[in-house]
Formats: structure tokens, C-alpha cells, sequence
């Protein structure tokens, strides 16, 4: 089984997390589980938003794996690979692979390798692969992650975030995702006039300003348990049913 995989970017604070949790959410509730949820973002924070405490990092792993003695009979890449099935956490209806970052110095090319060929070989496992990335888009230039089958840029509705979203989209086209490997989801919206988009893919939702994410998040909770009637909700699930459209177009 080949996932249908969904790269979630944009500039900083435009709120890919909560998209990310809520998008999890209504492709579980959908009944397209298993799904590997990602966070690719060093400055890891999915799993609050999954309502989970993370155990470990892909970071804190290959740190391990090169600083730490391999047991008897074991070669280093076997550990790098016991290791990595390790960090995976197993939750109802999805799982977490968090990327974190490496402590220390060095070259972290060899195991960047392995951990690429590791997830390709994780995909079989999962309907969908949702990606938390960080503001750039590091892991997809590098091809740490490999490309997505849609790159999912968040913004608000601002000239500023207009902005980032134009240069993330040329971006994408310089690595070869062209116009359909594309999407543009407009957050926190008010009703306002968003700035001009033209020369950007056609916005695939528009998800409002809803007070039960800022309540959720002000008093700690996780964000994927917010109330069923909330509004961004029923905006993200609509947009699940858009991707789950497209996965059955590319299978």
C-alpha cells in the first residue's frame, strides 16, 4: 500500500501544527487509519497537539547510534534500524515519528541515508503520511522526507504570509512539485480580504478564527480533542474528504 502523503508548510505561526492535528483527526474519524503522523520541525510540538508525551526523537536516536556501543553481533546499521522502529510511537489510529534534532556535533549524512531509506520502507504500513514541517522547507530540499504527493502551504490572509507562500511555492516548482502537487489553505481567517494570490494554487479551504483552539491552547489541551462543532473542524474534515479523493486518484 503506497500512502498518500501531505507535507503541511508555511511561515512560522500560521498555525501547521493545529492543521496538522485537526487533519489527523478527520482522516482518523474517516476511517483512513493507520496514519503516520510526522513532525519534522525541530522545535517539536505535534504530540502536544496529539495530546501524547513524546518518548523520543529521530535526533536523540542518531546521536545514540553513533555515540553509544552497538551490542554484540549487531552491526551499526541493524542498531540504526532496531532504533528507529523504537521511536516510532504507537498510538489508536496513528503514530508519531518526531525528527527533532541532533545534540552534539558531526556529520549526520550517513544516518539521514539510512533514516530516508527507513521510511520508505515504513510507507507500505499507512494510508496517509501527514508531515509537520518546520517554517523552511529543509527535509524537502534535502529530500530527507522525499516529496510529498501534495505540499500543503498554510497561511493567513495577510500580504506578509501571502508572501512566504508565493516563495515557498517557487520553491516547490524549482524541486519539481508543479501546480498539482500544490495547495494553499488559508487559517485563522475573519472574513477579511485576503491579499492578492494571484500566481497561487486556487485556496483549498479556508479555516476561520475559532475560539476553542485558542481556549484549548490557552488552558494546555491538546488540540486534536477539541469540541466536534467547532468550525475549523468542520473546515479541515472537509478537506480531508478533498485528499482522500486525491489519494484515490494517484492509487
Amino acid at each position: 500500500m503506497k500512502p498518500f502523503t501531505v507535507a503541511v508548510s508555511g511561515k512560522g505561526g500560521t498555525g501547521k501544527t493545529t492543521v496538522c492535528a485537526l487533519l489527523i483527526r478527520s482522516l482518523i474519524e474517516a476511517g483512513q487509519t493507520p496514519v503516520l503522523a510526522v513532525d519534522a520541525d525541530p522545535n517539536a510540538n505535534l504530540h502536544e497537539a496529539l495530546g501524547i508525551v513524546l518518548k523520543d526523537t529521530l535526533g536523540g536516536m542518531r546521536e545514540d547510534a553513533f555515540t553509544r556501543n552497538i551490542p554484540p553481533g549487531m552491526s551499526r546499521i541493524e542498531y540504526i534500524k532496531y532504533r528507529f522502529m523504537q521511536v516510532i510511537q504507537e498510538e489508536t489510529g496513528f503514530d508519531l515519528l518526531s525528527m527533532g534534532r541532533p545534540e552534539g556535533s558531526g556529520c549526520y549524512c550517513f544516518a539521514n541515508d539510512l533514516l530516508q531509506s527507513c521510511i520508505q520502507a515504513l510507507e507500505r504500513d499507512y494510508k496517509f503520511i501527514i508531515i509537520d514541517s518546520e517554517a523552511g522547507m529543509e527535509h524537502i530540499s534535502r529530500g530527507t522526507i522525499g516529496i510529498p504527493d501534495l505540499l500543503l502551504i498554510v497561511s493567513d490572509p495577510g500580504a506578509r504570509g501571502v508572501r512566504t507562500a508565493a516563495r515557498i511555492r517557487d520553491l516547490a516548482v524549482s524541486l519539481g512539485l508543479g501546480p498539482v502537487h500544490t495547495g494553499l489553505v488559508f487559517n485563522r481567517y475573519k472574513g477579511e480580504s485576503a491579499a492578492d494570490i494571484s500566481g497561487l494554487p486556487e485556496p483549498m479551504a479556508w479555516i476561520p478564527e475559532d475560539p476553542a483552539i485558542e481556549n484549548a491552547d490557552l488552558a494546555g489541551k491538546p488540540i486534536i480533542g477539541i469540541d466536534p462543532s467547532s468550525p475549523a473542524l468542520g473546515i479541515v474534515r472537509n478537506l480531508a474528504e478533498i485528499l482522500m479523493m486525491r489519494s484515490m486518484q494517484v492509487k
